[in-house]
């Protein structure tokens, strides 16, 4: 299979700027062609990998934020509360995306406690100061899930990139979330799949044998993800902020996704991309309105 090009493959760019990702490629690749069964575990070890590592990804913690572990699946999860908030404001849970961290959503978490809210920055499995070295996207679900049960009834689930598709799965299994806010929202894992495949020149056969494994690995059907099946499920109110030009979660995934919730509404921006989006003060003003209202 000829490697897909990166203008059409926005997993290519990604895993094309990381060299240590590359080498494991080259790899995988190799093993694939002698042992597909080996191959695609190889393949599953690489995609559960957050990189760069949360290592590199860490943030230092601001002075006004605290951290608190909680346990989760054997492990422990990480959230950060802003130390001058108190605890009878409506409560705001903010997720970021993979290979990201609960600190990428501060300046978001900053402008929701100087509006009046009480918001939770999470870190994920396997991300920030989290437990683990590995995640994966029904993973993510299952945290905020989790999360939402800690907390209780949530004001509204703020979520960036992949941690908004999990955020969408996690209102439609019944979370406590009164409002959803989805930035830059990722594509659904299944095409995913396919992205990664090429980014790595694998044979069309390993999304299909990835798949099948993360199924019955975490016990639901990939097809859950999907906007038609979230948009038949998810009822609260959602703002959907989207840069046009980003280049790592196309623009059309988030008009598809305005287009099968019957709730949503889309917020387009310029120049911000796929991270910067997240430290815009306009951004962070409809944020505002859209719980307020």
């Amino acid at each position: 299979m000829a490697a897909t090009s990166s203008n059409a493959n926005p997993a290519s760019a990604f895993y094309a700027g990381n060299r240590t990702a590359q080498a494991l490629g080259a790899l995988l690749r190799a093993v694939d062609s002698v042992a597909p069964a080996w191959g695609t575990r190889a393949a599953l070890r690489l995609f559960f990998t957050p990189l760069p590592w949360k290592l590199a990804a860490r943030r230092a913690l601001p002075a006004a934020w605290s951290a608190t572990a909680w346990p989760f699946e054997g492990a422990s999860l990480v959230a950060y509360r802003r130390n001058d908030v108190g605890a009878d404001r409506p409560r705001v849970l903010l997720v970021h995306g993979w290979a990201g961290s609960g600190m990428q959503m501060c300046a978001l978490g900053d402008a929701l406690a100087d509006a009046g809210f009480d918001p939770v920055l999470l870190d994920f499995p396997g991300h920030g100061r989290s437990a683990g070295w590995h995640s994966t996207l029904p993973q993510f679900a299952r945290a905020i899930y989790a999360a939402a049960s800690r907390l209780g009834a949530l004001h509204a689930v703020v979520a960036h990139s992949l941690g908004a598709v999990a955020a969408m799965h996690a209102a439609a299994r019944g979370a406590p979330a009164a409002r959803l806010v989805l930035v830059a929202p990722s594509a659904p894992p299944a095409l995913f799949l396919r992205w990664f495949a090429g980014s790595f020149g694998l044979a069309d056969s390993v999304p299909q044998r990835m798949r099948e494994r993360i199924e019955g690995r975490e016990g639901v059907d990939l097809a859950e993800f999907e906007p038609d099946w979230l948009g038949a499920r998810v009822a609260q109110p959602c703002l959907i902020v989207h840069d046009e030009g980003d280049r790592v979660a196309p623009f059309a995934g988030g008009q598809r996704l305005a287009h099968a919730l019957s709730g949503a509404r889309l917020h387009p921006t310029q120049g911000l991309g796929h991270r910067r989006v997240l430290d815009d003060a306009s951004v962070a003003d409809a944020v505002v309105r859209h719980l307020r209202t």
